[in-house]
């Protein structure tokens, strides 16, 4: 074998039934060039167009949502039309003579999908997060997907009076909303709208709305993005499932003022328009820099272009401050919009800017879609305030870098099998800062909504803090998960006796109390520095999306291990339960080397899934010092190189004389794999070398 090298393959199969609302979805904001709606109908042929049904509508969550794939399934389960939305997010069908009503109508872009559902043929059929509650609300089982087969097995499924209490009930739960934006005859399957803001279109800007299936029925919540009272104040909201008789009423007291500076779609098209018109620009229009091909480093007064600099607060990036970074990227890529500093950003293209949240002060939280020349897909957020008729960056205004996120995981024991589990809960990044090789915070003390305070704190050689039990004993990881069960129902024993250092709750949560929370759920940080007389800094964080359940788990289909790739780890790691490098040598370097024998891909994406966007090794040093080394990966990338890199002087698991190589009793103690989708929620292989008994 000429070097040491672990190669493994990866199988990506991923869906997210999550369907968010509200401001957002590309379309109108990508500038994409869509067709003509209507222009892909495949539904049979007609001889008398006068006397052909039409179905139209919009589909939109806030924004249009342009570009999604349209298809319309009638009773018999043939599929009489499909179409394309265009870039306002409309669609138009011509139906056959011969469609039978009900009709089930579903929109799909990417990996969310919404639906819509009519009783008699032709006329106005909406597609929106709200017509998806209908239709999940009438499903069986609560799974919208599955509405047209029912309607198959029995029509009755569907029928104008199911149709019209269903929708009375969600109307009548919204009402609150409603009369705060005076619409009171809102109708959201046959009213008809234009994605831009106003009338209809404004309540879905109002709202976040998620459907999560699970084995029997759906998890539904519904959001208010009103203005905050202040940092801590939860959203307005209300849970319920698919199955429930009723739905329940959000609560009284929403105000006009709450919801008068919700931005509409072309106000989040043309900050969208703006980041693309700084981005055609060279390197070396954007930023100082000596050419156009080659990264460089610099801070807000190297940003040169006005196209650029009139993007922020003011026409200065001086001013934006976000998660602990200015404007500008160090040696380490490490900075706010490091992005302007980079050349393979050029003809960067943003797009599907989503209204999230208020900040107390006003300003407005965003999500959004970033894509690159290869193809090569991010989603983050902004915090931008309105400035006369134009939204301007601005960044959160937090001194350091923290955040939660939703994470669920399978964990994946190749030498013990039988002990493979779920686990699901919520990742919370800490930066380990450092100064002069000393770690700037003592603890971090995080109050979550969970009704537990959990600390953090820094340990050498992890680029992040870790949380700890109770007793103050630190655990290798940096989150909480609230449930974890074994794959196999029979696997005797628990996991939380059996792996007592991945953070699960004690007691753990069951699947209702996790259905409960919020998505947008408040977390309080108070970072506590090492430094005595240091005043301690409190920063107040928001969810986008709350944790999945298990059961809602199930349903998607996860990363895997590529057989041949499978057999290849049990032969490199059973002995030791963990990869271990031998001494290094000019013949055999101790390389971290993730791709196939050959060079050839180690994993794949199917179609519809969300690729792996980091990919981190975690291990010990001989001297038992814990370290962690990652790799961003591109949405296009099929195999990476993770690089040893020493976190501190005293990280001693790379071996310095021998370039960026893994020093001789290094263990690789398991791998993971992270995609993460428009709702930062992350979803996570962990590929684990030790094993169960």
């Amino acid at each position: 074998m000429a070097s040491q090298r672990l190669r493994l393959s990866l199988v990506a199969g991923l869906c997210i039934s999550v369907v968010a609302c509200g401001g957002g979805g590309g379309g109108g904001s990508s500038g994409l060039p869509f067709g003509l709606a209507g222009s892909g109908n495949s539904s049979t042929p007609n001889s008398s167009a006068s006397t052909s049904p039409t179905l139209s509508g919009t589909a939109a969550t806030g924004a249009a949502f342009g570009g999604a794939t349209v298809t319309v399934r009638d009773q018999s389960g043939a599929t009489v039309c499909t179409t394309q939305t265009d870039g306002q997010g409309t669609y138009h069908c011509a139906l056959s003579a011969a469609t039978k009503a009900p009709l089930v109508i579903t929109a799909v872009r990417d990996d969310q999908s919404l639906y819509s559902t009519l009783a008699n043929n032709g006329g106005t059929a909406n597609i929106t997060p709200l017509t998806t509650v209908i239709v999940s609300r009438l499903s069986p089982d609560g799974r919208p997907a599955n509405l047209a087969a029912a309607i198959q097995a029995d029509a009755g499924t569907v029928t104008d009076a199911r149709l019209q209490q269903q929708t009375a009930a969600l109307v009548a739960a919204l009402k609150p909303v409603l009369d705060a934006l005076g619409q009171a005859t809102f109708d959201p399957i046959t009213g008809q709208f234009s994605a831009d803001g106003t009338g209809h279109d404004k309540v879905l800007d109002a709202l976040l709305v998620s459907v999560r299936p699970d084995s029997g029925a759906a998890n539904i919540e519904i959001t208010v993005k009103g203005l905050p009272a202040g940092d801590s104040a939860a959203p307005a909201s209300i849970i319920f499932r698919s199955s429930d008789a009723s739905v329940p009423a959000l609560p009284p007291g929403i105000t006009p003022d709450q919801l008068a500076g919700l931005p509409p779609p072309p106000l989040l098209a043309d900050l969208v328009d703006r980041l693309n018109a700084c981005y055609r620009l060279p390197l070396s229009q954007r930023v100082t820099a000596p050419n156009d091909t080659t990264a460089v480093t610099g801070g807000p007064t190297d940003v040169l272009a006005p196209a650029c600099r009139e993007l922020f607060v003011g026409d200065d990036p001086a001013g934006y401050l976000h998660s602990g970074f200015g404007v500008g990227r160090d040696a380490n890529n490490q900075g706010g919009f490091t992005s302007l500093f980079r050349p393979e950003n050029t003809g960067r293209t943003w797009d599907r800017a989503n209204f999230e949240f208020f900040r107390p002060n006003g300003d407005l939280a965003l999500s959004y879609r970033a894509t690159d020349l290869g193809d090569n897909v991010t989603f983050g957020t902004v915090t931008v305030r309105k400035v006369g008729s134009t939204l301007k960056l601005a960044g959160d205004g937090h001194v350091y870098a923290s955040n939660v996120r939703p994470v669920f995981a399978y964990r994946d024991m190749i030498n013990s099998p039988a002990f493979n589990s779920y686990t699901t809960g919520y990742g919370i990044p800490i930066r380990n800062r450092q100064e002069g090789g000393a770690a700037v915070f003592s603890k971090v003390i995080v109050t979550s909504p969970l009704n537990k305070v959990l600390t953090f704190i820094p340990q050498p050689g992890l680029s992040f803090l870790v949380v700890t039990r109770p007793d103050g004993t630190p655990e290798l990881n940096n989150g909480i998960n609230l449930r974890g069960i074994y794959e196999n129902p029979s696997t005797p024993g628990s996991l939380a006796s059996r792996e007592p250092g991945i953070g699960l709750l004690d007691p753990q949560y069951t699947d209702t109390q996790i259905s409960q929370l919020q998505d947008q759920s408040v977390w309080k940080f108070e970072f506590v520095h090492a430094k005595p007389g240091v005043p301690n800094v409190i920063q107040y964080e928001r969810t986008l999306s709350r944790a999945a359940t298990i059961g809602e788990i199930r349903q998607q289909p996860l990363f895997d291990l590529a057989p041949p790739m499978r057999t290849q780890l049990v032969a490199r790691t059973n002995a030791n339960a963990g990869l271990v490098y031998p001494a290094n040598s000019a013949g055999q370097p101790n390389i971290l080397d993730i791709s196939v024998t050959g060079n050839q891909d180690a994993w794949v994406v199917p179609s519809g899934a969300l690729a792996p966007a980091v990919l981190t090794a975690y291990g010990f040093a001989k001297s038992g010092t814990r370290f962690n080394d990652n790799i961003a990966l591109s949405s296009t990338a099929r195999k990476a190189v993770i690089d040893c890199s020493a976190e501190t002087a005293g990280d001693t698991h790379c071996d310095s004389a021998a370039g960026k190589q893994y020093a001789e009793g290094t263990r690789v103690h398991y791998l993971a794999f992270e995609a993460y989708n428009a709702r930062s929620l992350g979803i996570t292989r962990y590929v684990l070398f030790y094993k169960q008994f």
